[in-house]
């Protein structure tokens, strides 16, 4: 096991940090300032110039769709990066240093997995529609599973309808904590619903595509997350209400859903777990900053024992957290998704927990400005907490670590399940 990063990933690396340091870190001011007119005029999910203008900044430095895996590219007729995970998960972990980098460089969440899932599983005539615009930039997209009626942690529970009527599907649900579907922009859903109630547990489950502009799509109010409402990406509660879809819509067929979300949820959760070790890399920076400028009872805060401490635990947590979801990208490279599935549930229960404390320790080492927005340390906060939700809570992954672990040593476990859970 090899984890130095090859040549081309670390030429990859130089491009992207240059970038970060050229254009992405001098344009967060700008940022903040758009976002702050755009909500006082009420046009806060209308698309932020700033990002436009970064996104054709990074398209033309070659710095487009590095997420995009050789397989997937050449399905969709498309030039990708053609990395690995394992190529490319600290190039993710550069862009998760600012929450909206990875939108500039069309490497953001829905949008990568609702990509690789359209590729691989829609019909040539999807993949001319949806495909080609979303690897262009030109729209976005959503993934509609989890629901407020159900514990949506467990996916066989999810129980919006997907009914065959003829040549259609007639959808009827009720969708909360989807990403992007507020954004103008999303022009396209992929959403998960029951077309046989009566099937094999895992075989009720089907994925299909949805125009955003079909009749009968209601979106009811944004959620907010610790406050922030996350515009102009954010999350919305909605509905789906007798919207009628052709039949053709559907994706890989019937009862497929649980197979299609395997395939989509492995890349995406490294994308993840190296975003959010971005963040705490991050917050370990700001906070080594901060404590080294300001003084307290006649010393450097840095020089507080318990400041050290936490620097160093911050240090080992966050190389442990990388290595692990190196190994995981290895190991989904060399074996694929179904030998990585322990490897991939433990990032996702290692990295968003350890970039929670070491950002709320970067907090406190900055005192009231922490939890405020002078610093980016508050919202990132809320993006990691928000994290141990998403693709699934921490105890369900848990229990299928305990599981599989068990399972080495009897026959408890040896069959449980992976984790299928909320895609953002």
């Amino acid at each position: 096991m090899d984890f130095d990063y090859s040549p081309k990933t670390k030429a990859l690396q130089a491009r992207v940090l240059q970038f970060m340091d050229e254009h992405i870190y001098p344009a967060e001011a700008e940022y903040a300032r758009e976002l702050a007119a755009h909500t006082a005029a009420g046009r806060r999910w209308t698309p932020l110039p700033v990002i436009e203008r970064l996104k054709q900044q990074a398209r033309e430095a070659g710095l487009w769709n590095l997420f995009l895996p050789q397989d997937t590219a050449e399905i969709a007729g498309y030039q990708g990066a053609g990395l690995t995970n394992q190529e490319y998960a600290p190039l993710s972990e550069i862009m998760g240093r600012v929450p909206w980098a990875s939108e500039v460089f069309n490497c953001s969440a829905p949008d990568t997995g609702n990509m690789e899932t359209i590729a691989r599983y829609g019909s040539e005539e999807l993949k001319a529609r949806w495909l080609k615009p979303l690897l262009e930039g030109e729209i976005r997209s959503a993934f509609a599973m989890t629901e407020p009626e159900v514990a949506s942690s467990d996916a066989t529970n999810i129980c919006t309808r997907i009914t065959r009527d003829g040549d259609d599907y007639v959808i009827n649900g009720h969708k909360w904590w989807i990403s992007g579907a507020a954004d103008p922009r999303c022009k396209v859903f992929i959403v998960m619903g029951k077309t046989d109630p009566e099937a094999p547990r895992h075989s009720q489950q089907s994925m299909i595509v949805v125009p955003a502009d079909t009749p009968g799509i209601r979106i009811v109010r944004p959620l907010t997350v610790f406050g922030y409402d996350d515009a102009p990406h954010g999350h919305v509660e909605m509905f789906f209400e007798n919207v009628r879809v052709p039949a053709s819509n559907i994706l890989l067929g019937e009862g497929r859903g649980f197979e299609i979300a395997q395939g989509r949820l492995g890349p995406g959760r490294i994308h993840h777990c190296m975003r959010t070790i971005g963040l705490a890399e991050r917050a370990l920076e700001l906070m080594c900053k901060r404590t080294s400028e300001r003084v307290a009872f006649g010393k450097p805060i840095a020089a507080q024992t318990v400041t050290q401490e936490r620097i160093a635990e911050a240090r080992c947590k966050i190389d442990m957290a990388r290595l692990l979801t190196l190994k995981a990208a290895w190991l989904m490279d060399t074996a694929g998704n179904k030998v990585a599935r322990t490897e991939i549930a433990m990032i996702k229960v290692v990295a968003p927990k350890m970039a929670c404390e070491v950002i709320d320790w970067a907090i406190q080492a900055h005192g009231g400005g922490g939890m405020s927005d002078d610093f980016p340390l508050a919202y990132a906060y809320t993006l990691v907490r928000t994290l141990r939700f998403a693709d699934g809570p921490d105890e369900v992954h848990r229990n299928a670590i305990a599981k599989w672990e068990l399972g080495k040593h009897g026959s408890y476990g040896r069959h449980a399940e992976t984790p299928v859970t909320r895609g953002s």
